[in-house]
């Protein structure tokens, strides 16, 4: 089995770096497909609300005879105007399907600025964790200008924030201001989605053949090099347990920086939190 390293967190606790992403799992698939995640040696599973999928997530972890403590689950509150209005039965709605007393960290799905309800969210997120229902807390796709309001405005800094990292869109600045207030980076697509040539560059490419490995396990290797937690998603058994194994990968500086040179202004693929939800 190969061993993740985890991160430590600013509340006090870690978080494994490499985990199973299950965002488009169906749901009908989730149970058996994180199962074989836990199996190869995955210890940490990210899933949300809107997926669609948390009852066979929990389904999978309550099978897997693990520990209840050894498996990192996060799953999330969605954006709709009604649920950041009321994270406490969002939470709880979570925690039944998953079949859990607890997850170990809850992050706001996306900031939706023009609601302007997402540091409401983050308080009750604060009051979720204080009450033992979540054991850390974070959010995902802020704008800086919001993250740095959530802060000034609570005091409080997440402990992580999810957002669209990958090569072509490392997200610096954004970085930059983690570093600040101690928030780990968690990247979801950090293997792009698809939806670019990112796994054919020449870079990559040729560190992969030099290496023997396969590209998608030199850009996760990447991201573990700058210590931002990847969370790769698939549901084909030979690329969970391949993925699984970037983490014994350790690249050298010079490879490092080859892949930095990568980034592109007009990288990203998914959607701008700055934007989302405008009707």
């Amino acid at each position: 089995m190969t061993p993740v390293a985890p991160l430590p967190l600013n509340d006090g606790r870690t978080i494994p770096q490499l985990g199973y992403g299950v965002f488009k799992v169906d749901a009908a698939k989730a149970a058996d497909v994180t199962g074989q995640a836990l199996t190869a040696g995955y210890r940490h599973v990210d899933t949300a609300k809107i997926y669609g999928n948390e009852e066979g997530v929990g389904e999978a972890v309550r099978a897997s005879g693990l520990p209840r403590e050894q498996v990192y689950v996060t799953t999330k509150l969605w954006n709709d105007a009604h649920a950041h209005d009321d994270a406490v039965a969002a939470l709880e709605g979570s925690l039944e399907r998953l079949g859990l007393e607890y997850v170990d960290l809850y992050l706001v799905h996306w900031a939706v600025p023009s609601q302007g309800q997402y540091l409401e969210a983050w308080k009750t997120l604060i009051e979720l964790r204080d009450r033992g229902l979540a054991t850390s807390i974070g959010v995902s796709n802020y704008p800086a200008e919001q993250l740095r309001e959530i802060i000034e405005a609570t005091g409080e800094a997440p402990a992580v924030h999810q957002i669209e990292l990958h090569p072509y869109f490392q997200q610096r600045a954004l970085r930059e201001l983690h570093s600040e207030h101690g928030i780990v980076t968690e990247a979801w697509g950090p293997l792009g989605q698809g939806k670019s040539d990112l796994l054919e560059n020449d870079a990559i490419t040729s560190i992969a053949t030099a290496r023997g490995v396969s590209p998608a396990q030199v850009v996760l290797a990447w991201h573990i090099a700058h210590g931002i937690v990847a969370l790769p998603k698939s549901v084909t058994p030979s690329r969970i347990v391949e993925n699984l194994e970037a983490a014994e990968i350790e690249l050298t500086a010079e490879e490092v920086a080859a892949i930095d040179a990568l980034d592109r202004p007009d990288g990203r693929g998914g959607a701008d939190p700055a934007t989302f939800g405008q009707s």
